[in-house]
Order: C-alpha cells, then sequence, then structure tokens
C-alpha cells in the first residue's frame, strides 16, 4: 500500500469512490501523454494544443501560473472587461468557498488541525491550508498532495458543473518546491552553459518539469522533456 492510500484509508467509501475517480481520471491523462511520445510529439508540447480546460498532470496549470504573473507584473494580457472580471472573480471565489468547506470537513475526518486561506490568482482560485501537523496530508514527493487535490477539484465539479481548476497548497509545500526546482533549474542552466555538455536530470512530474523548463528558458538556454511516464525527464542543452 502506497503513502497516499494509507494516508486515506480512513476515509469513508463516499470519499474513496471519489480517489478512485481521481486516479481513473490521472491515468487517462498518463495514457494521452505516452499516446503523444508514440506519435513523435513532445507529450510536454503536445499539451499546449489539447483542450486547456482539460486535465493534463499540471503542466497546463503551470502555464496558468505562469501567465497570472504576467498579468501581476504588467506583462501579460489584461481582462476582457471589467464586467467580465467581476463575475470570473466571482465564480473562482465560489469556487474557493466550496473548495475551502470540503477541505475542512477531510480534515475534521482526519482529526487534524489547519487554517484555510483562499484567494484568486490570476484565472484560479487558490487555497491553501496551513498548520504544525500537516506534513503527512503531502506525503512523499507530494503525492498525497496531488491527490487531495485531484478530490477536491471533483468536489467543486459536482457543485458547480465545470471543470475546476484551483490549486491547493499544504503547508506551504508548492510554494518551497516551485522556489527549488527554479534555483535548480538555473544552476543546471549555468553548469550545461560553462562545460558546453547536455545534462539529463532525474525523473520529475509534469508540474516540475515545468518549473525547471521555464528556468532554463529564462537563463537563455532550451531544454526538452525525454522519456515516458514516470521516468520521463528534463534535458538541458547549451545555447545554440
Amino acid at each position: 500500500m502506497s503513502h497516499a492510500e494509507d494516508m486515506l484509508s480512513d476515509v469513508p467509501g463516499e470519499h474513496r469512490d471519489t480517489m478512485v475517480s481521481a486516479n481513473s481520471a490521472g491515468a487517462a491523462a498518463d495514457a494521452e501523454t505516452v499516446a503523444g511520445a508514440e506519435a513523435g510529439t513532445d507529450p510536454d508540447q503536445a499539451e499546449d494544443m489539447t483542450d486547456p480546460g482539460a486535465d493534463d498532470g499540471g503542466l497546463a496549470e503551470d502555464r496558468a501560473d505562469a501567465d497570472a504573473t504576467a498579468e501581476s507584473n504588467g506583462d501579460g494580457p489584461g481582462p476582457a472587461g471589467d464586467e467580465d472580471e467581476v463575475i470570473e472573480i466571482a465564480d473562482l471565489e465560489q469556487e474557493g468557498e466550496i473548495a475551502a468547506d470540503y477541505i475542512e470537513g477531510l480534515l475534521d475526518i482526519a482529526d487534524l488541525d489547519g487554517d484555510i486561506d483562499m484567494d484568486v490568482e490570476g484565472d484560479r482560485a487558490i487555497v491553501s491550508v496551513v498548520g504544525a501537523t500537516l506534513d503527512e496530508l503531502v506525503g512523499d514527493d507530494g503525492e498525497v498532495l496531488e491527490a487531495l487535490q485531484e478530490l477536491t477539484r471533483l468536489a467543486v465539479h459536482r457543485q458547480t458543473g465545470i471543470r475546476a481548476r484551483l490549486m491547493l497548497d499544504i503547508g506551504g509545500y508548492r510554494a518551497r518546491r516551485r522556489a527549488e526546482l527554479a534555483d535548480y533549474g538555473r544552476t543546471v542552466a549555468e553548469e550545461v552553459a560553462r562545460t558546453g555538455q547536455p545534462k539529463a536530470l532525474e525523473a520529475m512530474s509534469p508540474f516540475e518539469r515545468k518549473i525547471v523548463h521555464d528556468a532554463v528558458a529564462e537563463a537563455g538556454l532550451r531544454s526538452e522533456s525525454e522519456g515516458e511516464e514516470p521516468d520521463r525527464r528534463v534535458v538541458v542543452f547549451p545555447a545554440q
């Protein structure tokens, strides 16, 4: 039994059924990625051409994060209009409220304490859980957090009928991981620029690979993803 399964083994049957649905959705996304690889297309690039609302294992949501950051810095496109912006923010706030209620229920089931914060960044709702005893809800390499995020998105979808793209963070894990990977990407880029030799990194999730790709691009180098999930990895190349 994996750590994620062990952590959620005490969840009532209704929630376990939802977890099965979440895992099935993840398996479908993996199958699409492998299909892209077999067709000779880089799945990370192919995901750019898929329905932006589809679940792609976390790559599109990181692109959305980057777009939201650009908007906040004045570098990205602005909202279509004030009225559209108000409607969108209201919808996202509703998603955040539904997600917060759902997470609060799960914390009660697990008999864990945590403070829940809600925010809207760009075109996504952000729900963060902060507490002193929440490491077990993150799990090894964030696997429990990813499962909980899928559960939460499905719970929101049930009530709104709209596919949710909200992000769940627990104990600041995602923020820390993003900073660590960005630093790692810059360090590898410096090494490759110095040696002139390509370097293959360890296997990463789509969420992690996207952060490294962005850091390498900012350093002026080129990177690609090679291999198949779950062993797909970033390869950094010298500037041409």
